[in-house]
This record gives C-alpha cells, structure tokens and sequence, in this order.
C-alpha cells in the first residue's frame, strides 16, 4: 500500500476594481475564475517538486506553508491552467491549493478560512506585502470583497498585518461576461507593490489615487449589487485610468484595454499589472476576442464566480 496522497484543487481569480489600493486597506472586489490550480501531496523525507527534488529557497510560497505545518520534506505535484505572473492569481492558487493538500494530509481543519490565512501569509512572506484579497477569493470561490459596506456583502473573517485590517466577506455578482486578454509579459507582483508604496509615501497625489481608487471600488459594488454592468464597466475603466496614472500599467495592456472598450462595458488591467493580463466585461465577447487578438493579445472568455478550493484524499 502507498503513502496517503491528499489534493486540493483551488481557482484563480480576476480584480474588478481595487488592485494596489486594497493593500493599504481600501476596499476591493474580485471573482473566482474557472482556471485551477492542482496541488498533490504525499510524506517525503526531501522536498520533491513534480518529481524533482526542489530548492525551499526557490519555492517561498511552499517553503513558507511547509515551515508553518513544521515539515522538512513533500512530494508534490502541480498542475495549472493559471498562466503564471499574469494577474490571474497563480500564486495565490499555488498557496490555497497547497495549503488544502497539506492540511488535509495532517488531519487539520481545511476550510475555507484556514487556507485563505495559510495562503495570505505565505503571500505576504514571498512579496514582502500584500493583501487577502486574492487568497480569499480562490479559497471562497465566488464573488468577495474587501472592506466593503455591511449592507452589500455577508461578512466571512477579519484579516490584520501591520497595522492594517482586511475584512472580508462574500459578495453576490449578477451573470456577466468577462474576457481576459493575456500580453504574454510575465511581471513580478512583488516589485509593482513596492513601487505604490514609495509612490505613496513620498507624493500626495499618489496618496489620493489610492482613496479615490478605494471609492471607486465601493461605487462599483453598489452598481455590481444592483446588476447595473453599465454602470460598472464605467467603474473599471476609471480604475485602470487610476491605476495607469500609478505607474502600473504598460503599452501593451493599454493597447488591449484601448482595443477592448468600443465592445465592452468597461475594460482594466487586472492585477498588479506591469504585464500579465487585463479583463474586458462586456455582452459582444466574440469581438472583444478578435479586438484582442488583433492587438497581440491571447483572448479568453471566462466564468466568473466559480466554487473555491476543495480539497481530499486520494
């Protein structure tokens, strides 16, 4: 008979408003996508990654969770349809994914809660800040916001690092199409955090963009609430004029989101931007795709709001 095995299956994500802004506690909003992350696990006395044997230094995310459970050794075993460094939540996914299997193996709770927790403290080891957001969100599935008003969203946990407060709840999304067009240009979200932080801390104006970053994000919920996609593709846009104005942007995401918008109800980048990828919600998906296409870009159609992680034994 073979070593137990445990697996956990956990779902990227997209930002519909409130990148960058959410990390200094402003509120957010995002959804659960169906591209997924497989972590499988099984005792090892040496770190195997996919066969292989593994640097800890080199996988921060693992190494971290690993540390926290007090294991040396794992074999583990990916597999991903998330593309990685564009915006779409890998890491997080990586994080809540390993972070079900692991648990499940040791016999630890693995709710929803837990993972989300294992997998934003091993965001926040890795990148040096962060937020909850995206953790949460692949840990939950569906539709979460962070920091948002009471009557719009049912509350799910408390999250606090540093001075700063996180409260997360889930949060109801009318049926929408989302096109997501991928530049191909992997960036660091690490970097790109750092950057809005010394931005901020030294610019006013930069500290401004944050809060009205933060309203924008608010505003957009309420029109989410409502079912008004007008009205929140209005808000997307906003955000990615802010978000530009940040520094976070580049040509090419502009490029597609410029292509995306005479078909959609709005268009930003989402994520940390610098590359990666940028989100079109829109009712002509088709065009969309082929603006996209056009422009340079790997268009997809995805669904949004999809069930969270789920993890079991094999």
């Amino acid at each position: 008979m073979g070593k137990p095995r445990s697996v956990c299956t956990a779902p990227g994500k997209i930002i519909l408003l409130g990148e960058h802004s959410v990390v200094f506690g402003k509120p957010a909003v995002a959804l659960a996508i169906d591209r997924y992350m497989t972590c499988t696990v099984s005792e090892s006395d040496d770190f195997l990654l996919n066969g292989h044997r593994a640097s800890l230094k080199k996988n921060p995310h693992l190494s971290r969770i690993m540390d926290v459970h007090g294991l040396k050794g794992l074999a583990v075993n990916t597999d991903s349809t998330v593309p990685p460094s564009s915006g779409l939540g890998s890491s997080a996914a990586l994080s809540v994914s390993f972070s079900g299997a692991v648990r499940t193996l040791l016999g630890l709770d693995a709710s929803p809660e837990s993972m989300a927790r294992d997998g934003f403290d091993a965001e926040y080891y890795s990148q040096g800040r962060a937020s909850p957001i995206d953790s949460s969100v692949s840990a939950q599935g569906g539709g979460v916001g962070i920091n948002c008003p009471a009557e719009l969203c049912e509350p799910l946990w408390r999250v606090e690092r540093d001075g700063r407060v996180w409260d997360v709840s889930s949060v109801k999304t009318p049926e929408m199409t989302l096109v997501v067009g991928n530049t191909g240009i992997k960036a660091a979200t690490g970097p790109l955090v750092e950057k809005v932080r010394k931005y901020k801390e030294r610019n006013r104006f930069a500290s401004d963009i944050v809060d009205e970053m933060g309203s924008l994000a608010e505003a957009g919920l309420r029109h989410m609430s409502r079912g008004d996609l007008v009205s929140l593709g209005a808000c997307m846009t906003q955000n990615h004029k802010l978000l530009s104005i940040l520094g976070v942007s580049c040509p090419e995401l502009n490029k597609l989101v410029k292509a995306a918008l005479p078909h959609s109800f709005g268009a930003k980048l989402t994520g940390s931007g610098g590359g990666g990828s940028m989100v079109a919600l829109t009712d002509s998906p088709g065009a969309v795709c082929d603006a996209i296409r056009k422009r340079g870009g790997e268009p997809h159609v995805v669904t949004a709001g999809v069930a969270g992680a789920s993890a079991r034994f094999l």
